[in-house]
């Protein structure tokens, strides 16, 4: 059993279909390769939101490995949409609250929750369930709805987009987390974890303007990495993206894929895509741009890969 057989089990899933974990359980024990003590990427499948993150992060060595006593900690999730949490159009509210209390537990002095939305971002935080349980989680949520909360750097690497203005929050921050959902998108294709950049931008525009995918890519060069690239599968949208027309529009994947390595997260999440809906990781742009600025490997049969069921 190949390493990338996690990503295309099961065929394609009837309206918010559950995937076979027996299956999945089949190939797991049938996977005879050696997987490195710190693996490169982690997929964890059939629990909920925070068991899977807390099962995918002792897996890579502890959040205390990411976030050190002190430091400023941005979470950025996908809180565009005006939606509640079971169109999927946004990330998992009890992700993001896991993954405050998880920081604030490593000893972070402050954590901040941010997301330029495409809709009214006070309706988006609070029909998103992220503003609430964030601020249970102990963390800060703030707007960036405004161009007076951003910065302009600049982006030497980028092919189309050579600058931007980044959200002050990320440009302040000690270490930051992107976290965000995996669905359909009928613009870039997908909406993973390189398209969830352009929520810690402003002029969103240029993007759309100047070659979409290439400046996803591009803005994705920027220095500041994050620490880990959490891709929320709990629950995926599968069509009409990005926001969305019913509940009918998604599948129940109650999956979580973590990796530093940004492209890499996208094509296992693109593959993990294709259980319930085909999609051609050729199409998604971005990917290709993003291997050919050294962002990541569209390889991941070469990368360790831990798989856990729970």
């Amino acid at each position: 059993m190949k390493r990338r057989d996690f990503f295309r089990l099961g065929a394609a899933a009837a309206v918010t279909a559950t995937l076979d974990f027996d299956q999945l359980q089949a190939a797991l024990t049938s996977n005879k390769m050696v997987v490195e003590a710190i693996p490169d990427m982690v997929a964890v499948m059939g629990g909920e939101p925070a068991v899977m993150l807390d099962e995918a992060l002792k897996t890579l060595g502890g959040i205390s490995k990411f976030v050190k006593k002190g430091q400023t900690v941005v979470i950025k999730p996908n809180i565009g949409w005006d939606k509640k949490p079971d169109f999927a159009a946004n990330t998992n509210p009890e992700l993001v609250g896991a993954l405050v209390k998880q920081c604030l537990a490593a000893g972070a002095k402050k954590v901040t929750i941010f997301d330029h939305t495409c809709d009214n971002w006070q309706k988006c935080y609070a029909s998103s369930g992220i503003e609430k349980i964030a601020k249970e989680s102990g963390a800060s949520i703030v707007p960036a709805n405004d161009e007076v909360y951003y910065k302009s750097v600049s982006l030497p690497q980028g092919v189309k987009l050579k600058s931007a203005k980044i959200h002050q929050a990320l440009l302040e921050a000690d270490v930051w987390f992107n976290v965000p959902v995996l669905k359909n998108h009928g613009g870039a294709k997908m909406s993973i974890a390189m398209k969830n950049y352009m929520g810690i931008v402003w002029d969103r525009g240029f993007f759309h303007d100047n070659d979409l995918q290439q400046c996803i890519a591009d803005i994705c060069t920027w220095n500041k990495k994050p620490a880990l690239n959490i891709v929320d599968a709990y629950r995926c949208m599968r069509k009409h993206g990005p926001q969305g027309r019913s509940i009918s529009d998604t599948s129940l994947l109650k999956s979580l894929i973590v990796s530093p390595d940004i492209v890499a997260s996208d094509v296992a999440s693109i593959k993990l895509f294709n259980q319930v809906e085909k999609m051609d990781v050729g199409e998604v742009g971005c990917v290709a741009h993003g291997e050919r600025l050294k962002l990541g490997t569209q390889d991941i049969d070469k990368l360790s890969i831990k798989r856990i069921k729970i």
